[in-house]
């Protein structure tokens, strides 16, 4: 832990509120005409994915937490917990399903993905902006329904399911947008 100002916050900062780790979503410095600067904030709880709203007077002691980020490569799922491996040293983190969320849906072994680290405690996990996943499942498109816009459901190969063009067919591979879980396109490899 280290002690800073509000003045040295930035996106994805994590800061000790009340006992519990807090990352900062969003910041603005705010210098209004009268009165004292202040710092307003959008703070996420790594515990329980609470967001709030925060505000601190320019300068304010804060308690900053030491995180770490590296890539890590995901091995396998064995129950609640999803194991990666650190890419320079090789050694493996057990990630617990809580922690991982709905990332989870768009995690395929041997992927990479960027893990913080505090005191040796897993506290987010963050994707790439897209995936590429194969449909393994979905109806039948009807013939010349290739313009109309219309969407069916499809199954990934990670069992989430998206809506898709109609024209979409199983083995198909997609790009789909992590933060929101919406198809973006078909793959170009």
């Amino acid at each position: 832990m280290v002690m800073l100002t509000s003045n040295d916050i930035k996106n994805g900062s994590v800061v000790v509120v009340d006992g519990q780790l807090w990352q900062v979503q969003e910041f603005q410095h705010v210098k209004p005409g009268k009165g004292g600067a202040f710092v307003r904030t959008k703070i996420k709880n790594l515990t329980s994915n609470k967001i709030v709203d925060k505000t601190w007077n320019a300068g304010a002691k804060l308690e900053f937490a030491s995180v770490d980020r590296s890539e890590y490569q995901y091995l396998y799922r064995d129950a609640d917990e999803y194991i990666f491996m650190d890419l320079t040293t090789f050694d493996q983190v057990i990630v617990p399903a809580s922690v991982v969320g709905d990332a989870a849906n768009f995690l395929l072994e041997n992927e990479t993905a960027s893990i913080a680290i505090s005191d040796g405690t897993p506290l987010y996990l963050e994707l790439p902006a897209s995936v590429t996943l194969e449909i393994t499942y979905t109806e039948p498109g009807l013939q010349g329904d290739r313009s109309s816009g219309g969407t069916k459901p499809a199954t990934l190969e990670t069992g989430y399911e998206i809506q898709v063009p109609l024209f979409m067919e199983e083995g198909t591979k997609v790009r789909v947008d992590t933060r929101t879980g919406e198809y973006q396109g078909r793959a170009t490899e």
